[in-house]
């Protein structure tokens, strides 16, 4: 019985399940630009958060290490939809890999333009970060509320005829309910999870580290409250055939074993590419490797195969 690790993921055919994680590689390109890396051995690369007009993004410092993790307040820096469109995405025309657009937006109407920039584009799906916050109801991120949630897929869905991937957020009391609303409002995949949010304090100076404050906590740290998180959306996921694109702290194969096997059809790595930008790689063949070991066909063979404890 031979092996192979094409993953199919909301009608996109990937090459394996591995995904490199949107904010984590820029807009692709200058990964192509590291000595060893090999596009074709990733099964999807998400280009960095989109929004409808450039960003400059937050104020410095916007990294902080933290034990077995790290705080980020970007600030969804980005040169706007259209230049993505019009000037980097040719560059990537021909590459033997899947590319993700990343968009977010400030209103339910800016998300739509985005989607509407990138229809017609060579990207092969759309990622829908609702994490954003909505200026028109105070700040409340979109994500946290399932109302809001779902009117921003719904106009991402009459947006673009590309799948659509709503990426969840953590910070909420029941990720399973943003899930369904995403799900009934035509999204045909989801990302789980988004950060954790997070602060850091300087002890010296009495000073928040980030100049935003706050930031998104990502890394090893996050893992055990990410597995969680995928398990529970994948209750709701799996039973409707969306599937579900694991993340939050992977670092090598084992974690992305893990996560499969709690209902992740794909898997995403994010913060460990800062230390090892080849790490996809070598979890793809990892990932391989297993299942030979375990005489198993496929990778959907894991997804969502965790045996409970009685």
């Amino acid at each position: 019985m031979a092996t192979q690790l094409l993953t199919q993921l909301a009608g996109v055919t990937l090459a394996n399940p591995v995904v490199l994680l949107s904010g984590c590689v820029g807009f692709g390109e200058e990964l192509m630009r590291l000595e060893g890396f090999d596009c074709a051995a990733i099964g999807a690369i998400c280009l960095k958060g989109t929004t409808l007009h450039p960003r400059a993004g937050n104020p410095t410092p916007r990294i902080a290490e933290t034990p077995s993790g790290m705080l980020n307040a970007i600030g969804l820096q980005n040169p706007g939809a259209r230049h993505v469109a019009d000037h980097i995405l040719p560059g990537l025309e021909g590459l033997p890999t899947r590319f993700f657009a990343n968009i977010a937006g400030s209103t339910v109407e800016e998300y739509a333009e985005v989607a509407r920039v990138f229809d017609d584009t060579l990207v092969a799906a759309i990622e829908v970060n609702i994490s954003c916050p909505n200026v028109k109801e105070g700040g409340v991120a979109f994500g946290s509320d399932p109302i809001m949630a779902s009117r921003v897929v719904q106009a991402v869905r009459q947006a673009t005829s590309k799948p659509i991937v709503t990426k969840l957020s953590p910070n909420v009391t029941d990720i399973r309910v943003i899930a369904r609303a995403a799900i009934e409002a035509g999204s045909d995949a989801l990302s789980a999870v988004n950060t954790f949010m997070g602060m850091a304090i300087d002890w010296r100076t009495g000073r928040p580290v980030l100049g935003n404050t706050q930031g998104g906590l990502s890394g090893p740290a996050i893992k055990p409250a990410a597995l969680l998180q995928v398990w529970r959306v994948y209750e709701v996921a799996a039973p409707l055939g969306i599937p579900i694109i694991g993340q939050g702290g992977i670092a090598d194969t084992r974690d992305a074993v893990e996560f499969m096997l709690a209902g992740a059809t794909a898997i995403g790595i994010g913060t460990a590419l800062f230390t090892d930008p080849l790490l996809g790689q070598r979890i793809a063949t990892g990932i391989r490797d297993y299942l030979v070991e375990r005489r198993l066909p496929g990778p959907e063979h894991l997804t969502g195969a965790l045996e409970r404890r009685s």
